[in-house]
């Protein structure tokens, strides 16, 4: 057996990829947690940071695919031991990419109010949304870099410092929501959902600082922008584009989600954002393998071990299938404390308790569908990625929402939706993977 498969190993690198990977979410959710508790008006400030978070992760998951991008390059060079070819190429995808976050920031932040009104928001839904928003974005850039310099960590087969990063980030926005949204008598006025969008931004700059630090001073990479381009700058922005179109079809079916869920009233947004939330955090805690899946991929794909490749997918579904089943337990388990976490309002509760164990009982489905996601970014084989969501979303997920909304299935319409979104995008991809895969390791 190959040792870099071994569970310890394995794990060496999921655990802490696990770890940092909840850092984005949990910054969502905390602001969810604190302002659904707030005494004016809890469920308007949960409703709109429920929008505002999906459209964030819209524009976090498209243009944060530079940590897929970055990591199999870099992965794959370290395979084949030509890590020295590819030193300037972070660098480049960092200034490139963050540069591009301050225009998106420029054309979205005063079409706020606008791009908040498709999404079905209306009136003090409406009002907290672009005030949160017209804060959160600013934060929007130091993300984007963080997510660069962990894909570069990832490339080499580092998830450590990226878990300290996320802790520091992490914990640093629970203090600050809870200082900044409540605030401190005679000291610090309350902010409400101006505060935890406050709190988040500083979260990120201070996880951006660190990320710097911890690369420029525990590897050989720069961050020093220098012409010309390396030569894999054109590979790695064909793999961006394959990924931004793929992203964008996730997000399409985020703004499906997203805009029916608010179409049926303030309880059911507030409801929806509870749920995607938790879905989110789900999603981030399997990424921890699906990271480990990435890295290993990469470094074994670029070595030509095929034989390896393989043990290691079957590995990696067992681990997907056993941590899926540990979440749907745990959810269970803690099912109506972990409602009243987010919420006080019954009627936000009572429609959160309808749908959630539809969300626990998808959680092994996922966990395979975002494995073999990292595999397939980790081998570069993104234009699969690419078309198979495309699949997913306009010929499964859409029709499905809308035929299921028809018979007035609401909640259960969005959530079951997603479920077979879910089963369309990750059945498929374990297929091609063998079907590859397995022919070439039998040559060896």
């Amino acid at each position: 057996m190959n040792p870099s498969l071994s569970f310890k190993h394995i794990n060496k690198l999921a655990i802490p990829a696990l770890i940092s990977g909840v850092s984005e979410p949990i910054l969502s959710l905390t602001d969810a947690a604190i302002v659904g508790n707030v005494e004016l008006n809890p469920t308007e400030s949960l409703a709109a940071v429920g929008i505002v978070t999906t459209f964030l992760s819209m524009l976090i998951w498209i243009l944060g695919q530079t940590r897929s991008a970055i990591s199999s390059i870099v992965s794959q060079y370290l395979g084949a031991n030509k890590l020295e070819e590819v030193k300037n190429l972070p660098a480049q995808a960092i200034f490139l990419i963050t540069s591009l976050s301050l225009l998106i920031i420029l054309a979205t932040y005063p079409f706020a109010e606008s791009i908040f009104k498709l999404y079905n928001a209306s009136e003090l839904i409406l009002d907290y949304s672009v005030d949160y928003y017209k804060i959160r974005v600013f934060g929007f850039p130091f993300t984007l870099f963080t997510i660069a310099i962990f894909g570069t960590f990832r490339g080499l087969q580092n998830t450590y410092y990226p878990m300290i990063i996320a802790i520091v980030g992490a914990l640093s926005n629970i203090v600050l929501d809870v200082v900044l949204v409540y605030g401190i008598e005679n000291y610090i006025p309350a902010m409400h959902i101006q505060g935890a969008a406050y709190a988040s931004v500083i979260a990120q700059f201070l996880m951006a600082i660190l990320s710097a630090y911890y690369l420029l001073s525990k590897t050989d990479i720069s961050l020093k922008f220098q012409l010309p381009f390396n030569k894999e700058i054109g590979k790695f922005t064909v793999m961006i584009l394959n990924l931004f179109v793929r992203t964008l079809a996730l997000n399409i079916t985020l703004y499906f989600a997203t805009s029916y869920a608010t179409s049926y009233g303030a309880a059911y947004i507030a409801a929806y954002t509870i749920g995607i939330n938790l879905w989110f955090f789900g999603a981030f805690f399997i990424d921890g393998y699906a990271s480990a899946g990435n890295i290993l991929s990469g470094k074994l794909f670029g070595a030509k071990d095929y034989k390896s490749l393989i043990e290691l997918s079957n590995k990696l579904i067992t681990y997907g299938i056993v941590i899926g089943f540990c979440l749907g337990l745990l959810g269970g388990l803690i099912y109506y404390p972990l409602g009243r976490l987010f919420s006080q309002d019954e009627e936000v509760l009572n429609q959160f308790y309808k749908v959630f164990w539809v969300i626990l009982a998808m959680q092994p489905l996922c966990a395979l569908a975002f494995i073999f996601d990292g595999v397939f970014k980790g081998l570069g084989k993104m234009k699969t990625l690419r078309n198979l969501l495309l699949v997913s979303t306009f010929l499964v997920f859409i029709p499905l929402l809308l035929w299921l909304d028809h018979l007035n299935y609401k909640l259960y319409a969005i959530f079951i939706a997603l479920t077979f979104w879910i089963i369309a995008r990750g059945f498929p991809l374990i297929i091609i993977f063998r079907k590859k895969f397995i022919p070439l390791s039998q040559k060896e």
